[in-house]
Order: C-alpha cells, then sequence, then structure tokens
C-alpha cells in the first residue's frame, strides 16, 4: 500500500482526462499496486474494459478492475436523465464508497464523475462525500469536465485539460476504437 495517497482531479474540456487517469493505473499496477476505476456515464464498449486481460497482470503483482455505471446511451446536453441513469450513478457512488471502505485498492478512480455531477446524477455531496471517506493511505482520482469549484478547492492536485484543436469539432471525426474509446 501507499504511505500516503493524495487526491487528483483531471478536468477541462480538452481530450485526455479518461487516459491520463487510466495511464496513471497502469503505472501503479506495473508497480504492484490494486487499482479500481469505476466509470460514470459510461455503459458503452471501451476499450479499457479488456484491461484485465493483459499478461502483465501475473508479472507485476498489481491489478485493475473496470465497472461501468452508465447505460448504453449516451446522455447528450440538456437532455434529462432517466430513473436507470440515476439508479446506475447512485449504485456508483455506493460501490465506490465499498471500495474506498475495503481497503482492498491503492488507487481508486472516479472516471467522469465530475460530468456525472453536472448531469445531476449524483449531488456534490456525494462527490465530497468520497475525499471524506477515502483512506489517508488510498490515492482517489476524479476526471471530467466541469469539476465543482468546491472539488477543485479540496483536491492534492488539479489538471485543467484545455482544447486547444481537437478532430473532433474541425474535422468531424467520430470516436475511434482504441484511440477515443
Amino acid at each position: 500500500m501507499l504511505e500516503r495517497g493524495y487526491v487528483h482531479v483531471y478536468t477541462g474540456d480538452g481530450k485526455g482526462k479518461t487516459t491520463a487517469a487510466l495511464g496513471l493505473a497502469v503505472r501503479a499496477a506495473l508497480s504492484g499496486l490494486h487499482v479500481f476505476a469505476g466509470q460514470f456515464m459510461k455503459g458503452q464498449d471501451y476499450s479499457e474494459l479488456a484491461i484485465d486481460r493483459l499478461p502483465w497482470r501475473d508479472v507485476a503483482g498489481g491489478s485493475i478492475e473496470i465497472a461501468q455505471y452508465g447505460t448504453p446511451r449516451l446522455l447528450c446536453r440538456g437532455e434529462k436523465p432517466g430513473s436507470e441513469d440515476l439508479d446506475r450513478a447512485r449504485a456508483g457512488i455506493a460501490d465506490l464508497r465499498g471500495k474506498l471502505s475495503g481497503r482492498a485498492h491503492d488507487v481508486v478512480i472516479a472516471d467522469e464523475i465530475c460530468v456525472a455531477h453536472h448531469f445531476g446524477l449524483v449531488t456534490l455531496e456525494d462527490v465530497l462525500g468520497l475525499l471524506d471517506s477515502r483512506p489517508a493511505s488510498v490515492e482517489l482520482v476524479l476526471t471530467g469536465r466541469k469539476a465543482p469549484q468546491e472539488l477543485i478547492d479540496r483536491a492534492d492536485l488539479v489538471t485543467d485539460m484545455r482544447e486547444v484543436r481537437h478532430y473532433f469539432a474541425s474535422q468531424g471525426v467520430r470516436a475511434r476504437k482504441g484511440i477515443e474509446m
């Protein structure tokens, strides 16, 4: 286990928040640490779901588990979340609290939790409650656009990823398997 853990927030309108969190997860697992990543707003088939099949797992002694707390449909701006969206997000908060209190993981990632908060799927109290329930030895990483200021104020590390140019907008490129999903 880590002697001391910190709270990271990866936010902003630029690409790379989840990628940075997963990069940290791989680095941690390759160092023998145990990682849990819970993905809010995601229920689609993302490439990272296959991470537990990588061969390094047996060599390094670390592990990465991933769970999704979203529905297969993508919520869009202005769209009201349905009851299934809310139920899955609530289950995600409960699951993350359990992972933190169980102390079996050295790194816990709440991927896209800031967006889930922005869409009203989780409350600010839910998000800050994860920080409050984090054991001192656990690294907690929260990602997503529109991180609430209260979370930014309490985090130990905040990275704001700023979009300078993105081929989604400028060239109409859709998300590609293995790169964006």
